[in-house]
């Protein structure tokens, strides 16, 4: 049975922070400085005025997904790691964009030869893994985001699953800590690519 690889989209296969702090100074006069990993406290106007709130934070990010996703650009190594495991394993894009961003986001992939089924989500991403990895049928199964949060949810609901931390933004890379719930943490597509490798070729589970 082919391995399943569950991947993440932003800041594992495309660089995200990088170009929507552009595009927040060059449409919104708005300085992005996301090294403490918390984009609504990153945030400050340039003119002085109080920063974006919580809220407004969520209707900036509405504002770039998905008009300016041709900002993106691709993490060195991923398409080329992704096109060797789907040697061996089948590839789903596990994504937390709203519904209305799943066209766009997969347009996006092809334009970068990236040619993967792209499932979009909101929330926890536990739930989602453990229902792809049943419809699978239960294969050797490894998950790759860069967030602590849904590595927790993927281990609760589907322990079984090997977890890859990965933060591929190499500015963010350093002020974001090993996410706890997570096997190992690998922020270079050539090194998570053999490491995932040889979890398929050994075929166990978690």
């Amino acid at each position: 049975m082919k391995g399943l690889l569950i991947c993440d989209c932003d800041e594992v296969l495309l660089h995200m922070v990088r170009h929507f702090g552009v595009w927040l100074r060059e449409a919104h006069d708005i300085d992005f400085a996301i090294e403490g990993g918390d984009f609504a406290n990153s945030m400050s106007r340039r003119n002085g005025a109080p920063p974006p709130t919580r809220d407004e934070m969520w209707e900036l990010l509405d504002g770039f997904f998905p008009n300016e996703m041709g900002r993106q650009t691709l993490v060195p190594h991923a398409r080329e790691a992704l096109a060797a495991l789907s040697q061996v394993a089948d590839v789903v894009i596990l994504t937390n964009l709203g519904d209305h961003n799943r066209e766009p986001r997969i347009a996006q992939l092809l334009g970068h030869d990236v040619a993967y089924r792209v499932e979009t989500n909101q929330g926890g991403k536990g739930d989602p893994v453990a229902r792809l990895v049943a419809e699978f049928g239960d294969p050797v199964t490894v998950f790759v985001d860069d967030l602590a949060m849904h590595h927790s949810s993927v281990a609760k609901h589907a322990p079984g699953v090997h977890r890859v931390h990965m933060v591929s933004e190499p500015s963010l890379a350093p002020n974001v800590p090993p996410a706890p719930d997570a096997h190992i943490r690998i922020d270079d597509w050539q090194v998570a690519e053999r490491w995932i490798a040889d979890r398929f070729a050994a075929g166990q589970p978690a």
